[in-house]
């Protein structure tokens, strides 16, 4: 158990979001197949979350980027021009904390490209220029951290992997107690929830919102494989007995199972959905199991919609929805 050092925590993604920061694909090098089919895929997300009355900002990397979100972006999509590497703004936007009188803040970590392996101008202070856009106080903690490495249920719980938090490629120097110690301070954390690895080929080093996400407080949902096939399936089996060890109550979701992209088997997961104020948005990828995710996810989330959306050409560049986007709390 590690001591709670904030009364500010990150809020679980089910609660009140005041708007969803998105980042719009763009650099011909991360998708040199299917780029303007990952740009509509990304403003029909933008567009999903609008559509369902939340507040969302979808932020492009140029000018040529902004004139091409703008044209494809619904009505009810904000469009901005902010300079970035990557897009997956989960990992190097800020993460927006709640305090129990309502008082938000931000905090900003180092970022170093997911180990070093994708080095981008824009992506070490994105965090900080969105925080600033913000007017609310943020603090800067020196620690490389990827928001997309945890996922919280609101009460001080966080749930991690091995794979990615205790690679020597992020933090060589810092032990398991020590990251936790550091996460307390900076993030409010309190019990941590290690699960072992990621999926397979997973280029974030095993991120958790690719493998486990709570739904609720103290349940987590993990996938669960249903061909012989499925590349992932000790992963997902793995997880599911650590977390019930652990205590908590899981929910079984169904794998997308083996998918592949030009002969290389690829980390698709229904578990990279987005949680926002009127809809849940999950990825789908013309799997078997595209419909059954949404049936398994729905009674979680009453009063949201559930939308299925494209995302195969998105996943080129290494991630979904989850990935590419940040929310930043309402005021309680």
């Amino acid at each position: 158990m590690v001591q709670q050092f904030m009364p500010l925590l990150p809020p679980p993604e089910w609660a009140p979001q005041a708007r969803l920061w998105i980042g719009f694909p763009g650099d011909p090098a991360e998708w040199p197949v299917a780029l303007e089919e990952a740009q509509h895929q990304v403003a029909a997300f933008a567009g999903a979350v609008g559509d369902h009355g939340q507040a969302v900002t979808l932020l492009a990397r140029s000018e040529e980027d902004y004139k091409t979100a703008l044209a494809l972006a619904a009505p009810t999509v904000d469009v901005q021009q902010e300079p970035f590497g990557d897009i997956w703004l989960r990992d190097t936007g800020p993460i927006g904390l709640l305090g129990p009188d309502g008082a938000r803040a931000l905090v900003d970590f180092d970022f170093n490209g997911w180990g070093g392996k994708y080095l981008m101008p824009g992506d070490e202070d994105i965090g900080a220029r969105l925080a600033a856009s913000t007017g609310l106080p943020c603090r800067h903690v020196p620690m490389i951290f990827e928001g997309g490495a945890v996922d919280t249920d609101g009460t001080g719980l966080f749930v991690t992997t091995e794979q990615c938090l205790l690679n020597p490629n992020r933090n060589p120097t810092l032990d398991r107690r020590q990251i936790e110690t550091l996460l307390a301070g900076a993030l409010g954390l309190s019990t941590m929830l290690w699960l072992g690895d990621g999926l397979l080929n997973d280029h974030t080093d095993g991120h958790v919102d690719n493998l486990a996400r709570f739904v609720a407080p103290g349940v987590l949902a993990v996938p669960q494989a249903s061909a012989a096939d499925d590349p992932n399936s000790a992963i997902y089996e793995d997880a599911a007995e650590r977390a019930r060890a652990f205590g908590l109550e899981v929910a079984r979701l169904p794998s997308v199972g083996r998918y592949e992209i030009d002969g290389s088997i690829v980390p698709a997961s229904y578990m990279n959905f987005c949680i926002t104020n009127g809809a849940v948005i999950v990825p789908q990828y013309g799997a078997p199991n595209d419909a059954a995710a949404l049936d398994a996810l729905a009674p979680f989330f009453p009063g949201r919609a559930l939308v299925g959306l494209p995302s195969d050409a998105i996943l080129r560049g290494g991630g979904s929805f989850h990935c590419m986007s940040q929310q930043l709390p309402a005021a309680a």
